[in-house]
């Protein structure tokens, strides 16, 4: 990794926290090009982040030497491809840490569990604990479905801007699974508000007939994620979902703990 004398000084720095100052700039600026739609100019990274431009210029140099981050031929930077082995990584690893919380979820709930997150446009199954009925639904964990028509899509979707989630609806087309899913903005976004009032997400018949799916997200998840439960709507009832929601919200306050706790070392 190439290193000059800028960058040793910085990395002798010490936060309040323990860290080095140099990596936690980094980070921060890989995270702020991530919420920028993974590309950027200096000047925007420097107005995020209130560090002047020598200090970004210097990291970003570092980042691109790496990898992690690449120059286009306009002159901005976006996320390299070196990320995306990190983050397929770190997706299959969430998936395991998740699946005893999913598999009390299919003790206490009856029904088949799973995790979600949303990756660009799409949501993704990461992980899933199927139930012990017979009759019982299976989402393959590696699945990509779209947001509208999924539980787990409205609840990651529930607290995000109205113009960004218009934005996805007209990238995605917003295409009719069943007779029953959404497929006007309008009709999605106060299916939104509904998720806010209520705390929960439901997929009613809407990714496939006779299925029923309620989703909560994870508190404070390092990345944006979402557990469920869904079976038959002959058991996933109006009484069950009244039995079942509380249930799914304590075990994502437990996972959201867990994931917490388990970046805290020494």
């Amino acid at each position: 990794m190439p290193t000059s004398s800028a960058s040793t000084n910085d990395s002798a720095k010490s936060t309040s926290s323990g860290g080095v100052q140099s990596l936690e700039r980094a980070f921060d600026l890989l995270e702020r090009m991530a919420d920028a739609g993974g590309e950027v100019g200096l000047s925007e990274l420097s107005s995020a982040s209130g560090l002047p431009l020598p200090t970004i210029h210097r990291l970003m140099r570092t980042l691109v030497a790496c990898g992690y981050v690449r120059q286009q031929p306009n002159r901005r930077y976006a996320l390299g491809p070196r990320l995306i082995r990190l983050g397929e990584s770190a997706s299959r690893l969430l998936g395991t840490w998740a699946r005893p919380y999913l598999a009390r979820l299919v003790d206490e709930t009856g029904e088949t569990a799973n995790m979600a997150l949303l990756d660009g446009d799409e949501i993704v199954y990461v992980a899933q604990v199927p139930s012990k009925h017979s009759m019982r639904m299976f989402t393959e964990v590696g699945r990509r479905v779209l947001p509208h028509s999924t539980g787990v899509g409205k609840a990651l979707l529930a607290h995000t801007p109205e113009h960004e989630v218009r934005a996805l609806l007209a990238r995605t087309g917003m295409p009719a699974a069943t007779d029953k899913t959404i497929t006007t903005a309008d009709g999605f976004l106060a299916a939104l508000e509904e998720v806010r009032r209520l705390g929960y997400a439901m997929d009613d018949n809407e990714q496939e007939i006779g299925v029923r799916c309620l989703a909560v997200t994870i508190p404070d998840s390092p990345t944006a994620a979402a557990i469920s439960i869904s079976g038959p709507a002959g058991r996933v009832t109006e009484a069950a979902t009244e039995r079942i929601v509380p249930v799914l919200q304590q075990v994502a306050k437990e996972l959201s703990q867990a994931l917490a706790s388990s970046g805290a070392t020494a």
